[in-house]
């Protein structure tokens, strides 16, 4: 199925309406790069694929990486394709891109491929017939798309649970290779590895007839195969096993570089997946004879991962990743190189400089060499990129590569009052809380620089040097943890009591907001809101119901929000938790928290039943009483502290895209008849996007366009300071911005 596009709605006009450009805020990295693929004819081309955030171009004009896949085909219900499993570039055409998406194997949903004649700027897909895991375990194995380099419409691709196919029309169509096998798995397996053709020449227009196939060990045994590398002599028809040596019988083979010579290298190890430990073996297979097989080095505990070639025979450049170890010690191994093709190895990365981070090691699970300059070489890791372009050096520097390549996924985001000393709060998986200063730095206050995740942050409106936010420790595995700071974030304590339900909570769908300095009330999901009057010395429960469970592993909470004009008043909206469940309604604070009242008028309302991702409420801070909500269908206001709601007309859930999820409010724009701007992420006439009013709703105009949907956004908040320019999460892609 071939994606089709769709036109932006025509919509009133009003001033400023559409963001103009959008911009990152710099965190830098943040995710797992998964494979890094240079150009085969083309040494200036470079491209690196992430397991949850899309793909990237470098550009060396800029020094930073181009996003490729926030535009059409990424919008708010494919956000599941931003997990790319392979890319793939036509030799004989340096602007064609092939990239496979899609983020698990494990529900059976298939996958996408993704064709660009444009280097990634621009997308056509294609629905595959088997399913795709670019973000299960065994996601830097690569590449498992393959371009047939004598005949570029022919692709091979690998899968995890299909065994092998095949494209003869340039990935459009695809045929299982039953040659090979015709069983197929469930769960989420590693599968068939890689394919690699058999040739130094590109463009004869004729297929290549000889090839070889990878196969893990999971699928070899599902499907009765008797090795784990195959071979075909006529272009994929029918294979014959290849015997590999014994030690490395039912090992999975991460990477395998075929060098001009006709010479294969393999990396094999026992473990699969990011950080496995070995035992791990590099060998050299002459393919000539397939008994011809030559050991050139191995590791009993670290894994191996990456590997890369420059050059050929006894004067090869041999990069090699070792994955599964951690810190620094002697002895250790990160990359270690050979430049006399294998005979001899060195160490040239663990306990070297790093400069703009740590954490190297553990899953270089991908090592490339620039094939324009053999001292320059990289490795992915699970925060990103690192590089050295002085391998040759005793001692080698490193730096990290990830300028425009945000990986990280915001769980929360919340902007403070004009004239704060800080820009917003951003919360986030896997790298917590942080408090923004500037968007072009990467930020350095933050409650903790463990490992940890932030749920949820806010501030006291009037006293925005108070903060206070919710997360998870994840680097003991304790749970929850909440955290303040009085003077904006410059020193952190934790608080000394936790509330009913915060030290088990560790999903998302919870918050917490402050009302004054020493006041807060703080939602862990699946619980019922707990209030303190000590800064978290002691919490006592408030009346609000206890939430039922929806479905097994299902959370949901309360969504807070505080009345900035009249901090005595607090607003707690439960969604319903899911589309099966009850309608959501709202309960009304008027003693800062303590006790809840149900808003008859919610219930008359009849709003939704939804997902936690999937609604929102926000409060105007220039009006007491003036409340926003979405249910996901639909946008709802209050203007008398949510006694009464008005539904506004306009937004429908269409094409699988909510009617209206997120809504956020920023500083209105000059002469505008409301005080504030509204953001709503929904879609109204079948389009999905970000909309925009100046006047209270009466209007509305698409903010965002095709270009920049950046897989969905599930968290939006808009700025106090300058009007236009809101705050969204991008699937895997970081905290974007517009200007």
């Amino acid at each position: 199925m071939q994606h089709a596009s769709t036109q932006a709605v025509a919509a009133a006009a009003v001033p400023g309406a559409a963001a103009t450009s959008w911009a990152s805020v710099t965190w830098g990295g943040g995710g797992y790069v998964t494979g890094l693929i240079y150009h085969p004819t083309n040494a200036s081309l470079l491209y690196a694929r992430t397991d949850v955030g899309g793909a990237y171009r470098w550009d060396a004009t800029s020094s930073s990486w181009i996003p490729l896949t926030d535009g059409l085909g990424f919008g708010q219900t494919e956000g599941r394709y931003h997990g790319v499993e392979s890319l793939a570039l036509d030799p004989t055409n340096d602007q064609i891109v092939y990239m496979v998406t899609g983020d698990t194997t494990y529900w059976g949903a298939n996958g996408r491929i993704y064709i660009s004649a444009d280097r990634g700027n621009t997308w056509t897909w294609y629905s595959l017939p088997f399913s795709v895991g670019g973000n299960d375990t065994g996601r830097a194995v690569g590449e498992r798309l393959a371009v047939d380099p004598n005949d570029p419409s022919t692709l091979f691709y690998g899968s995890r649970t299909a065994g092998l196919w095949k494209s003869t029309d340039s990935g459009h169509t695809w045929a299982q290779v039953t040659g090979l096998s015709s069983t197929t798995m469930t769960g989420t397996p590693i599968g068939v590895e890689q394919v690699v053709f058999d040739t130094s020449t590109i463009g004869s227009g004729q297929p290549t007839w000889i090839m070889w196939a990878s196969i893990a060990p999971d699928y070899a045994n599902a499907a009765g195969l008797t090795s784990t590398l195959y071979k075909s002599f006529n272009g994929g028809a029918t294979w014959t096993p290849v015997p590999v040596p014994s030690t490395v019988s039912g090992y999975y083979i991460p990477h395998i570089v075929r060098t001009a010579d006709g010479l294969f290298y393999m990396v094999f190890n026992k473990n699969a997946g990011q950080g496995a430990v070995g035992p791990g073996y590099l060998y050299q297979f002459g393919a000539s004879d397939n008994n011809n097989w030559t050991l050139l080095n191995s590791s009993a505990n670290g894994g191996y991962g990456g590997l890369s070639v420059s050059g050929l025979g006894s004067s090869a450049r041999i990069a090699l990743g070792v994955t599964g170890t951690w810190g620094n010690y002697p002895g250790q191994q990160v990359t270690q190189i050979s430049d006399d093709g294998g005979n001899s190895w060195r160490e040239i990365e663990a306990n070297m400089t790093h400069t703009g981070g740590d954490g190297y090691s553990g899953w270089n699970e991908d090592t490339v060499i620039d094939p324009a300059n053999r001292d320059h070489i990289m490795h992915i890791f699970g925060g990103g990129i690192w590089e050295t372009t002085n391998a040759s050096s005793a001692a080698p520097t490193w730096n990290l590569k990830v300028n425009n390549l945000e990986e990280t996924a915001t769980l929360s985001v919340t902007t403070p009052p004009a004239g704060a000393p800080y820009k917003l709060i951003n919360s986030a998986g896997d790298i917590g809380t942080w408090v923004i200063t500037d968007l072009t730095t990467r930020p350095t206050l933050g409650p903790t620089a463990n490992w940890s995740s932030g749920n949820a942050a806010d501030m006291a409106w009037s006293d925005p040097l108070y903060i206070v936010g919710a997360g998870v420790a994840n680097w003991s595995g304790a749970g929850g943890f909440g955290f303040w700071s009085g003077d904006g974030g410059n020193t952190w304590a934790n608080f000394a009591s936790l509330p009913a339900g915060a030290q088990a909570s560790t999903a998302a769908t919870g918050n917490i907001v402050a009302t004054s300095r020493n006041n807060v009330v703080w939602a862990p999901a699946n619980s019922v809101p707990s209030y303190t009057t000590d800064n978290g010395a002691s919490w006592t429960a408030t009346n609000l119901p206890a939430l039922a469970v929806v479905g097994q592993g299902w959370p949901r909470g309360y969504r807070l929000a505080a009345d900035r004009r009249n901090p005595n008043k607090i607003y707690a909206y439960d969604s319903g938790g899911a589309t099966w469940a009850t309608p959501g309604k709202v309960y009304v604070s008027t003693d800062g928290g303590h006790t809840f009242g149900l808003s008859q008028g919610s219930v008359s309302a009849n709003l939704a039943p939804n997902d936690w991702n999937d609604s929102s409420i926000a409060v105007n801070p220039n009006v007491e009483g003036d409340i926003w909500l979405s249910d996901g269908n639909a946008v709802y206001h209050s203007v008398d502290s949510g006694t009464s709601w008005t539904k506004l007309s306009g937004f429908a859930s269409a094409n699988g895209a909510p009617g209206a999820s997120q809504i956020a409010l920023g500083k209105a724009a000059d002469g505008s008849s409301y005080s504030a701007a509204i953001y709503v992420v929904g879609t109204m006439n079948g389009v999905w996007g970000v909309y925009h009013s100046d006047d209270g709703g009466a209007t509305w105009s698409r903010f965002n366009d095709d270009a920049h949907q950046f897989g969905g956004i599930q968290h939006i908040a808009a700025d106090w300071n300058t009007y236009g320019r809101i705050y969204v999460n991008g699937t895997g892609r970081g905290l974007i911005y517009s200007n």
